[in-house]
């Protein structure tokens, strides 16, 4: 058999001569195994050939036992040398949640999440940070990651709204196209498919922003109280705040859209027709492939079957399953064969999927490219890391000239557990689904960088409960670095967002202790700061700033301005939450949205 005897395998043809050529070939079963997305540890090596799997993916923490740059290449090498055993050689597709960096894998930068890139205002830094989060994923064998997140956040009590760039749609559109750009495309233009490039998935079409508070059918099992719930906006308004977002990303060469688990017009969205086959693929002209969100088609029905009827019909194209895929394509080849299913809504998600992997050269170059291993986790890409730091922070209140800090004070003392901890700083999606405490991730703590940048005649002294309890006297400067521990999706969803007595234990605390007192908050969302503002001559959103702490210090130390703007209107009390709500009284937040002095008082 001579190079290229199948059309298919000649990649001088144009990629839809390819599909057509291969689709022709493919028995049911291997249509079925296309539209399956499994989970690594939910399946043998040998069934990923025998049932013609067509993804899999790294969940939360999903990562080999050794958490390495090679053991993830290694890892995925080996899944994707099963694949290509099959006769027709058809590569997987390989998926990661690397919301912020390449962050289930220990070693990778971890950039702020999209919150504080949010209050960047910057697309062209989301697009190098995305940019540079491809190229770290690329090079351990991952070519397919879900994201960007392009949801509207209308209601910060959801534990997602780290992910959202802010609650603005125009916001959110140009900042998710510009990560998708990032993903997709090479510094020099080059397009998807070319090295250092992944599969990007803006999510969750559409309207997981817009969720109502005590909607979500998850409450049951897990507490969730917004994530997955019901979006009661009318038509109109879901394709005024939620829907632009897509269009755009669909402008700029999105290929796959992951559907969400919430729900709209009394059904969930995984079975909208309306929205995934006339509205996304008809109306807006997607071509590209639908995936479900994990585990989403079961919330259609207790009965896997009709699930799975009601889904593929609607116009979903991959399903991940994620646990069992052989009950899974048990009931799609059954409801084929009964006509349920008709085999040309087969044959177009199969096309529509195959057609991605021509047009990024999987057959081709079906690898990674190990030789980018050395890069992960380089100083240049941390630098990068620390740049959109320095312009996420957003300066809330400055009095008394506490910010900068001066070189020449001679006592600095900081409190709160958050100064040395970079799982609390990293937030969710570190590591573990839930992100953790400790030492998790290389990197630099809050603290490590003001130690690092203090001149020589600066003593920084740490006690976590801001007591000092050894130290005579007190400090020109306090500094409190307070705020949430990690969470992720529903696990987040709080019905109070204040701080911690804790952390208000420290504040108090610290300003006994202390002339000038400056407050960093870490959290993924504005939190209730007004019973305890005033103790506080400086406030800093630091959002959750990811695994380079030395662009807080910059920032502190007058290095580098600040710039940042809030994404979010900030709440004077919990009865704001959510901002539009008909039933609640209008007033004036705390600070609007767009709020952000620089150091010196003045609206940057």
């Amino acid at each position: 058999m001579h190079l290229h005897s199948e059309p298919y395998r000649n990649p001088a043809l144009p990629a839809a001569a390819r599909v057509e050529d291969l689709l022709s070939r493919m028995t049911l079963e291997e249509k079925a195994g296309q539209m399956t997305l499994v989970e690594k540890n939910s399946i043998g090596l040998a069934d990923i050939a025998d049932r013609f799997i067509g993804g899999m993916l790294s969940g939360g923490g999903g990562s080999p036992s050794r958490n390495t740059p090679a053991a993830w290449a290694a890892m995925v090498r080996g899944f994707q040398e099963q694949a290509l055993k099959t006769r027709w050689g058809v590569p997987l597709l390989y998926g990661a949640d690397a919301v912020h960096g390449h962050a289930n894998m220990r070693g990778a930068v971890v950039f702020p999440h999209n919150i504080g890139l949010g209050a960047s205002r910057d697309p062209d830094l989301v697009e190098r940070v995305a940019r540079a989060t491809a190229e770290e994923l690329a090079a351990t064998g991952v070519n397919w990651n879900y994201a960007p997140m392009l949801a509207v956040p209308q209601d910060i009590r959801w534990g997602r709204t780290y992910e959202g760039f802010g609650e603005d749609t125009g916001l959110v559109t140009e900042l998710g196209a510009a990560a998708l750009r990032g993903m997709q495309k090479t510094a020099e233009g080059a397009r998807l498919g070319s090295p250092g490039t992944v599969l990007a998935t803006p999510k969750h079409y559409v309207g997981d922003g817009g969720t109502a508070w005590g909607t979500s059918d998850m409450f049951l099992q897990q507490q969730y109280m917004l994530d997955q719930g019901v979006t009661p906006a009318d038509e109109a308004t879901l394709r005024a705040i939620h829907l632009p977002p897509y269009v755009e990303a669909i402008r700029n060469g999105a290929l796959c859209v992951m559907v969400s688990f919430s729900s709209w017009g009394g059904m969930k969205m995984h079975a909208q027709h309306y929205l995934l086959s006339e509205v996304l693929k008809g109306e807006l002209g997607f071509r590209g492939f639908t995936v479900s969100d994990w585990g989403a088609v079961q919330r259609i029905s207790s009965d896997l079957l009709t699930a799975v009827v009601a889904s593929v019909n609607a116009g979903l194209d991959m399903v991940m399953v994620p646990y069992d895929c052989r009950a899974f394509l048990g009931e799609l080849i059954r409801a084929i064969r009964s006509g349920d299913i008709s085999i040309q809504r087969v044959d177009n998600a199969v096309r529509r999927i195959l057609m991605v992997k021509f047009e990024m050269g999987l057959f081709e170059h079906p690898f990674g490219d190990d030789s980018g291993l050395a890069q992960i986790g380089c100083d240049e890409r941390r630098q990068l890391a620390r740049e959109a730091v320095r312009k996420s922070l957003v300066l809330l209140k400055n009095q008394a000239g506490a910010l900068p800090l001066s070189d020449d004070t001679p006592l600095v003392f900081v409190a709160g557990r958050a100064a040395d901890d970079i799982g609390i700083q990293c937030g969710g999606w570190t590591v573990e689904w839930q992100g953790q405490p400790g030492d998790i991730v290389p990197g630099t703590t809050i603290l490590e960088a003001l130690r690092a940048s203090c001149p020589r005649t600066t003593e920084v002294a740490y006690d976590p409960p801001g007591e000092f309890e050894s130290r005579a006297g007190r400090a020109p400067v306090g500094l409190a670095v307070v705020g949430e521990l990690p969470y992720a999706e529903g696990i987040g969803d709080r019905a109070d967002l204040s701080l911690s007595e804790e952390d208000r234990a420290v504040i108090r605390a610290l300003r006994e202790r202390c002339e000038r007192l400056v407050v960093i908050l870490i959290s993924g969302r504005p939190l209730i700061v007004t019973d305890w503002i005033e103790q506080a001559d400086a406030l800093v959103a630091a959002w959750l700033p990811g695994s380079e702490g030395q662009g807080v210090a910059d920032v502190l130390f007058g290095h580098a301005p600040f710039t940042g703007k809030l994404p979010y209107t900030w709440p004077r009390s919990m009865d704001q939450v959510p901002q539009g709500d008909p039933v609640r009284p209008t007033s004036t937040p705390l600070f609007p949205y767009g709020y952000g002095l620089d150091a010196g008082g003045a609206l940057s």
